[in-house]
């Protein structure tokens, strides 16, 4: 949980503050990370997609996603980004809960929204943000291998995460049903 904590990164998360107050300014930074992913040519399971980040939400109020690698290191312009479902872990659920299991939150919530998500296609500098309790993951990519061109992503979190229904903010069907059924740190 220590170690990228560069200057220019610190500020980075700073500017971006002062440049969107109507998004951030309630919300200091809390988080930073980056991930650079390698391509599936250089690891052992090779079949044939780069690994990404699995289905989860974020433990913040807004996520802010950056990406720093080359256009032509992507395979495939259409994909490599990010999918972002329309749906939030309900309030009564833990970390865990939604973070772990994720066979339970496809049934559970995703599915019943019928899959609803923005799907964003990678591209160099990109700037992706949205509110970091909607589950998400890296979307289906394949980037040419060698070091130089493995798909690296910045994240940084802001705020306190609000937990409970949808992108609409209209609690979804499997959260009423249950209800009614019973990285470093800045």
């Amino acid at each position: 949980d220590d170690g990228l904590h560069d200057r220019i990164l610190l500020k980075l998360a700073m500017e971006l503050r002062r440049a969107l107050p109507r998004i951030l300014k309630d919300h200091p930074p809390k988080y930073l990370w980056g991930y650079k992913y390698e391509s599936s040519d250089e690891s052992d399971e090779g079949d044939g997609e780069d690994g990404g980040t699995n289905l989860h939400a974020d433990m913040a109020a807004v996520n802010v996603n950056v990406w720093l690698t080359p256009d032509h290191a992507n395979l495939d312009p259409n994909s490599g980004g990010l999918v972002v479902y329309t749906v939030k872990p309900p309030g009564d659920w833990n970390h865990h809960k939604y973070n772990r299991d994720t066979d339970f939150v496809y049934d559970e919530l995703i599915a019943p929204s019928g899959y609803a998500n923005v799907t964003v296609p990678y591209k160099l500098n990109r700037v992706v943000m949205f509110d970091s309790a909607l589950f998400h993951l890296t979307d289906k990519c394949k980037f040419k291998k060698g070091y130089t061109n493995r798909r690296i992503n910045l994240t940084i979190l802001y705020g306190e995460m609000a937990l409970g229904g949808s992108i609409t903010g209209k609690t979804n069907q499997a959260t009423s049903r249950k209800q009614s059924a019973d990285k470093t740190e800045l």
